[in-house]
């Protein structure tokens, strides 16, 4: 009797995923989570999730402001919600484990400071229903993965200024702007992206003020896979750096100079 064949390998190793999936930071697994749940309730036919909170210029008053907070976690259908989750979850962890937990909820949902969520959706309302005369709906978590990788691109622009393409010297903060070709409805907020590490610095809440709400309702201790604000004193996810002095012998190594907690992109 012939054996079966075996099955082909995997392109993936979903090991390593499953690893990376449990070592996200806390806001970022509250975002996919609310992506997720979001798109589950537009399966439900008593109101339309994506007209409640989908960014219409013509749409915001007073009473709809939570529209320039809630569309980019609202998505047209799987495809849109799935591939937008997959693009925005690593530049979102890197973020929130470079400036701290609380600082990434202040700068992404917070009402009066979300510089990335807020000033860019009133930058298109103004172009879109004062300039250009229209109405266009937005929705979706491309605003911030253009958004985070202007920012990443302006941050390797300072190390890297040029990509060569043939004889051509490419400023490489124009990256995200060849990223976003291929979408046209991000062409306008592709444009905000490149100046989004700019005004990221304008709008951040000031740390002292972020660390006393730390050390006061002790979130580090309270909340899993919180990541602190003061990553210098703390480390990555609140572990203490540990050293070990010379020892009478002098064969012990300080673990100080073996790595460093310096916090990325201060």
């Amino acid at each position: 009797m012939a054996t079966p064949a075996a099955l082909p390998p995997l392109p993936f190793n979903p090991g390593r995923i499953r690893t990376y999936l449990l070592r996200l930071p806390l806001f970022t697994r509250l975002v996919l989570l609310i992506i997720l749940a979001f798109w589950l309730l537009e399966f439900q036919t008593i109101w339309s999730v994506v007209q409640w909170g989908a960014l219409i210029p013509e749409e915001i008053n007073l009473g709809t402001m939570y529209r320039l907070n809630t569309y980019p976690v609202i998505h047209m259908g799987f495809f849109h919600a799935f591939f937008n989750a997959m693009a925005v979850t690593p530049l979102l962890e890197r973020f929130e484990a470079e400036h701290g937990t609380l600082t990434a909820i202040a700068l992404f949902v917070g009402r009066e400071c979300s510089a990335l969520s807020t000033f860019p959706a009133g930058l298109y309302i103004l172009f879109e229903r004062f300039i250009l005369h229209r109405n266009t709906s937005v929705v979706g978590a491309s605003i911030w993965v253009f958004l985070l990788l202007g920012s990443e691109a302006i941050k390797t622009y300072r190390s890297h200024p040029n990509f060569s393409l043939g004889p051509y010297k490419i400023p490489t903060w124009t990256s995200p702007l060849f990223a976003s070709s291929s979408v046209i409805s991000a062409r306008f907020l592709s444009a905000i992206s490149v100046i989004g590490l700019g005004y990221l610095k304008v709008f951040v809440p000031p740390e002292k003020v972020l660390r006393w709400i730390e050390g006061k309702l002790n979130l580090l201790g309270r909340l899993p896979h919180y990541v602190s604000v003061d990553q210098k004193t703390y480390g990555r996810y609140g572990v203490l750096p540990s050293t070990n002095p010379a020892g009478a012998s002098g064969n012990q190594t300080p673990m100080s100079y073996l790595g460093s907690t310096q916090r990325l992109g201060a």
